[in-house]
């Protein structure tokens, strides 16, 4: 999962960015109101991080007239206004949810969990697919009840292709989904991550759709 960070104050922006990175979302962090418009326009997110007191122009601003363009992500507003008044406007003008500065993070990521698991229409947290279970707070994978060992990379790229299953996603979008700005792709890394999860998974639950890219398919 891909997010986008828009935090001007450098110490959280880079604090909130490695843990979420830690986490294993892609993390794009920008520190202004303008730069996260330009982000938006590019439409690779599954989520937005969005303060309010930001330079250049403001977060309710930069919100209201993303969701006027038909902007659909998932926003949360992490932001230190606390007064009944801003939580209203926040969430009038679009936000799907609202956190006030200092915060906990494992609330943080709970939220996030929530907001995109509501965004892909899933009510359990936990993915079930066949014999493969998933659990995106645990980070967890098991399949016929046993644990699986996968690297960050590899539960990140099952995640994606789980929430929610059956969508063909190309290699372009998966890289989309796995790395932010500043990580280099290799040509073929996708296809690294794919055949490694076969090799745990089976061959047939990830399957090729020729010319377009990949899914899960219960054989």
């Amino acid at each position: 999962m891909r997010l986008l960070l828009v935090e001007d104050d450098a110490m959280i922006g880079e604090s909130l960015s490695e843990a979420l990175t830690i986490e294993n979302y892609a993390v794009d962090w920008v520190l202004d109101g303008r730069s996260a418009e330009l982000a938006l326009a590019h439409d690779v997110y599954d989520l937005l991080l969005l303060d309010l007191g930001l330079p250049k122009k403001q977060g309710l601003q930069v919100l209201s007239e993303y969701r006027l363009r038909g902007g659909m992500l998932p926003v949360l507003i992490i932001t230190a206004r606390d007064a009944m008044t801003d939580k209203v406007s926040g969430l009038d003008a679009g936000a799907d949810d609202y956190l006030v500065k200092p915060f906990d993070l494992d609330e943080l990521f709970a939220r996030v969990r929530a907001l995109l698991r509501r965004h892909t229409g899933r009510a359990q947290p936990v993915i079930t697919f066949g014999q493969v279970m998933l659990d995106p707070a645990s980070r967890e994978v098991f399949l016929r009840g046993q644990l699986l060992s996968l690297s960050a990379r590899e539960f990140a790229l099952l995640l994606a292709l789980l929430d929610p299953p059956g969508r063909v996603l190309s290699r372009a979008e998966l890289e989309e989904k796995l790395y932010s700005w500043d990580h280099e792709i290799g040509s073929n890394a996708v296809e690294v991550y794919i055949h490694h999860l076969r090799k745990k998974l089976g061959t047939e639950f990830i399957r090729n759709v020729r010319g377009v890219g990949y899914k899960v398919a219960v054989a």
